[in-house]
């Protein structure tokens, strides 16, 4: 694992864009085919901060997720650039309805609930929910939580998998970002969190004082989504992206490891 950009560099601006504001239609069609919001230039909508697959460093946005798009964006000779904006802009199909961006990414597990408002690349990481406590806590299951509190973040798969799992009077502590979440659980303000392995996983590596006691299989892939049926050859292009030894290559400088077949 790492923390910081690939030794390439990948040069992405953070935007701050208010949520539900619809830009001017600047759209143009490439050479490709693929429509973009802003002609050579790949715009990404995303929510920070989830590493390893998107935060910021050095004032620049990082990780994963926009490594992956910039493989797409080099094929076809474009610019690349994150736009920060709320989870529930991104996961509701709005940030690409209202054309704030070209693509929404941010280890987005594909559901169909999801992809009745968005087009979906092939899946790009296999994902599982994982239960983070403070070391020693003793407790290595969802049961053992049984009055006890759980930190969640807002709108993913992981809160609805500990409404579904959880006792009932598990107390369920809801953020809006993966940080807050996973601070409560280091600073003790909750006992235990829930969300995809590979964030939390990536948290424990960087703070010895927490761990990952389990992990649910839930059969989960992440995908990146374009604009509902508007913008098939933006995923044609991110599919080969997604499909290239240069994807390969970006896994393992994020997670150690060549992605599993």
């Amino acid at each position: 694992m790492k923390t910081r950009a690939l030794a390439t560099g990948i040069a992405v601006a953070l935007s701050l864009t208010a949520a539900g504001c619809a830009k001017d239609d600047t759209s143009t069609t490439t050479e490709s085919g693929a429509t973009l919001i802003n002609g050579g230039t790949l715009t990404i909508c995303t929510h920070l901060p989830y590493e390893p697959f998107e935060f910021t460093e050095g004032g620049e946005v990082v990780g994963f997720d926009p490594d992956v798009l910039k493989i797409a964006a080099d094929a076809e000779g474009w610019d690349t650039e994150v736009v920060d904006i709320g989870w529930e802009t991104i996961v509701s199909g709005e940030a690409l309805n209202t054309g704030q961006c070209d693509v929404s990414a941010g280890a987005m597990t594909i559901t169909d609930e999801r992809e009745a408002v968005m087009d979906f690349s092939d899946p790009y990481f296999e994902a599982t929910q994982a239960l983070m406590t403070k070391a020693g806590s003793g407790i290595t299951s969802l049961d053992d939580l049984a009055g006890m509190s759980v930190a969640v973040q807002d709108g993913t798969t992981g809160a609805d998998y500990v409404r579904e799992n959880a006792p009932d009077d598990t107390k369920i502590v809801s953020f809006e970002d993966s940080a807050l979440m996973q601070q409560a659980v280091k600073t003790g303000k909750t006992d235990a969190g829930v969300n995809d392995n590979g964030l939390l996983n990536y948290f424990v590596s960087e703070n010895p004082d927490v761990e990952v006691v389990n992990e649910f299989k839930t059969g989960e892939s992440y995908g990146f989504s374009v604009k509902k049926d508007s913008n098939d050859d933006l995923l044609t292009i991110i599919n080969d992206a997604i499909a290239s030894d240069e994807y390969d290559a970006v896994y393992e400088e994020w997670f150690g490891t060549a992605p599993s077949e």
